[in-house]
């Protein structure tokens, strides 16, 4: 399965041409809609990374796909604590955000830096639903299949590209696909309105295509398990 989602992964990508709404009225009822997860590794009400996060999910429900966005704040967990596991099992919180990330085929995340490395809310997160609830269960469970798309945003020069090569090097050794593009917005408290949206043309449109990228290779994915579990 691994070696197959990664040729129809570079098929996909060099699809540039074509748009997902094509995809869909090309193959018809028998390409089925991704299902997409939005998340930003802050719980800051101002977050420049959930602004990030929300546009990203703004502009593939506008391209036809199914999303979800979702606040970490509406879900607070302890630090991971494996005494914690042992005696109580997965805090509750761990159990839903398990379950949402089993129920979507991709997740697109919007990460901050913090000390030239992901925030302590998304590692603790990813590291939760990470865990195994029944005794037999798959490891890695919650990510399955997934694709992810990574971006960040920072007040600072290099937009919080730092963060991305630990998320990436995480992700990638729980097993999924990682895609190679990816939006990291520099000066980042300038390039949103009052109402939160992408004002910089350049990075909406960068934005635009990692979204449009996320989908098609998403959609792949989903096809390429749907045929291999009929098989």
């Amino acid at each position: 399965m691994r070696i197959l989602n990664i040729i129809v992964f570079l098929i996909v990508i060099g699809l540039n041409n074509f748009s997902f709404a094509k995809e869909i009225n090309d193959k018809g009822t028998n390409m089925t809609k991704p299902k997409l997860l939005f998340i930003a590794g802050s719980i800051r009400k101002d977050s420049v990374n959930k602004k990030l996060a929300f546009n990203a999910y703004q502009l593939a429900v506008k391209m036809g796909a199914d999303c979800t966005f979702i606040d970490l704040k509406d879900y607070p967990l302890p630090l991971y604590d494996g005494d914690l596991e042992a005696q109580e099992g997965l805090p509750a919180n761990a159990k839903k955000l398990k379950s949402i990330f089993i129920q979507h085929d991709g997740v697109f995340l919007a990460s901050p830096e913090h000390n030239s490395s992901i925030t302590s809310l998304l590692k603790n997160t990813l590291d939760w639903i990470s865990r195994s609830e029944e005794k037999g269960e798959t490891p890695n469970k919650a990510y399955a299949n997934k694709v992810f798309a990574l971006s960040s945003a920072s007040p600072g020069y290099l937009g919080g590209q730092r963060a991305l090569i630990p998320l990436q090097m995480m992700l990638s050794n729980v097993g999924v696909i990682v895609l190679p593009k990816k939006v990291s917005i520099a000066k980042a408290y300038d390039k949103f309105d009052e109402k939160g949206n992408l004002s910089s043309s350049e990075h909406l449109e960068d934005l635009r295509l990692l979204v449009k990228d996320f989908i098609r290779v998403t959609t792949a994915i989903k096809q390429c398990s749907k045929h291999e579990a009929v098989e």
